[in-house]
């Protein structure tokens, strides 16, 4: 460990984008991790707004950035402002990684992986299973495209039917032709197609931002009685830590996951992106990522 690590004139830059951002413990989360391994680099938080994103990321570019996080509501309003994607990133339809080498700009997708990693890690097993996910932004349709991609049996996506819906309907089609795993999209004001979804699932998976703060009071399900003991039920939100979802979900016996560890460990894929080694994510997770609520 650099006991006297500090910023220098050759630190790299790397970030977090988004609105809003003051609540992320990513910064501190890599700074450390920085620290722990003795790497000149830091890693700032900046609140942008999809207005703001170009000019940020130009700006960003021509000054020498490394590499950068995407969070709400940034993940497809980047898409046109880079070079290339990876297959995981064209697939989702979302970044929340960037990699810049010589100013060219590649979009990458952690998220997926790090929500798996973090089922996992909990010593559950939802290979073979189905899966009911709510949302299809850029963190659903990545979680959506990885699960897949492992194994998921089928996954039943639930999202308002607006604008965006025939677009979400094509990515549906072109993940199940690619992965073979049987993914539908559904209206999610159809509160019975819910509750059957549910019925038949291992795990129900909150990616939307409903029951963040500040409005902690709002719960992306209608009603708790749709919840069984035998339920995992996952929230990628991790402030607050126990997200009103989650308390329904509690009172009903089923196992109950936050957001924490999915951060932890898509935070910890970017970090080898951009600087070549692994983030010593046990310590980084004893010391920044308890599960009290």
């Amino acid at each position: 460990m650099n006991m006297n690590y500090e910023i220098t004139g050759a630190t790299k830059l790397t970030a977090l984008l988004g609105s809003p951002v003051a609540h992320s413990i990513s910064p501190q989360m890599h700074n450390e991790a920085f620290r722990q391994l003795g790497l000149d680099y830091v890693y700032l938080a900046f609140d942008v707004k999809p207005e703001d994103l170009k000019t940020t990321v130009e700006g960003l570019n021509a000054a020498g950035i490394c590499g950068f996080n995407l969070t709400m509501p940034l993940k497809v309003h980047i898409l046109p402002l880079l070079d290339e994607l990876t297959p995981a990133a064209r697939l989702a339809g979302a970044v929340n990684t960037v990699i810049v080498k010589n100013h060219r700009l590649t979009g990458h997708t952690t998220d997926g992986a790090g929500y798996m990693r973090s089922i996992s890690d909990e010593g559950h097993n939802i290979i073979g299973k189905k899966m009911t996910l709510l949302g299809a932004g850029g963190a659903a349709t990545a979680i959506c495209v990885q699960a897949a991609l492992d194994g998921v049996s089928a996954i039943d996506m639930f999202k308002r039917k607006n604008d965006s819906w025939d677009k979400t309907e094509e990515f549906c089609s072109r993940t199940a032709a690619e992965t073979g795993c049987t993914i539908r999209l559904r209206d999610i004001g159809r509160d019975y197609l819910l509750a059957e979804s549910i019925s038949e699932s291992a795990i129900l998976t909150n990616a939307t931002s409903v029951g963040m703060a500040p409005d902690c009071t709002s719960s992306p399900i209608p009603d708790a009685s749709m919840l069984r003991r035998d339920l995992i039920v996952s929230d990628i939100i991790y402030n607050p830590r126990e997200t009103l979802l989650l308390k329904q979900a509690r009172a009903q016996g089923c196992t109950c996951l936050n957001g924490l560890y999915m951060l932890l460990y898509q935070g910890a894929e970017s970090f080898q992106c951009w600087t070549g080694q692994k983030m010593p994510v046990e310590l980084i997770k004893e010391k920044y990522f308890s599960q009290e609520p």
